[in-house]
């Protein structure tokens, strides 16, 4: 016996298993390993989705800014102010007397600056040829997969101001 634990390299008698069941794995120690995994994945996801409920909950509200005066611009306009934070860039246009619009100017496709063609009175991304009614945001054509975020406004008293993001709770 000495003589064969010998001729064995060292590492075989420091891990003494046999070769041809180490490639064998068992039917409990799979099914082990697959409830040990999809239990794993699951508590990962609960994380993920309790993350964002939280996230969502801990929000607050867009704030209520002046955008511009009601004189200020006149039918065919556009104004580019920043809403709900200074990163966000957004196009104010004056479509009639007493009808304001306004949107994020990142195209949905991509992020491109939207902008306002006064001639065909739509909102076209220059970099995808995506177009958007300016009435109400809808993509007319091109890439961009949905519409493009709306500001709430508000006239209050000789000013516009934005209220809000569409889709969010008003304040």
């Amino acid at each position: 016996m000495k003589r064969e634990s010998r001729s064995l390299p060292v590492w075989r008698e420091d891990v003494p298993f046999r070769a041809a069941e180490e490639r064998l794995v068992m039917r409990r120690q799979f099914g082990k390993f697959m409830v040990l995994t999809s239990l794993g994945m699951f508590l990962g996801n609960l994380w993920i989705l309790l993350k964002t409920w939280r996230r969502r909950a801990q929000r607050p509200l867009s704030p209520v800014i002046s955008v511009a005066g009601v004189g200020e611009l006149a039918v065919g306009d556009v104004k580019i102010f920043s809403y709900p934070t200074a990163n966000d860039p957004c196009l104010l246009v004056r479509l009639g007397p007493g009808d304001w619009v306004a949107y994020s100017q990142k195209c949905t496709h991509l992020s491109c600056a939207v902008v306002y063609e006064r001639a065909t009175g739509r909102l076209a991304c220059p970099c995808h040829h995506g177009y958007f009614a300016a009435a109400t945001g809808a993509v007319l054509q091109g890439p961009p997969p949905r519409p493009l975020p709306r500001v709430r406004l508000e006239a209050r008293g000789a000013e516009i101001v934005a209220v809000g993001m569409e889709g969010e709770e008003h304040g």
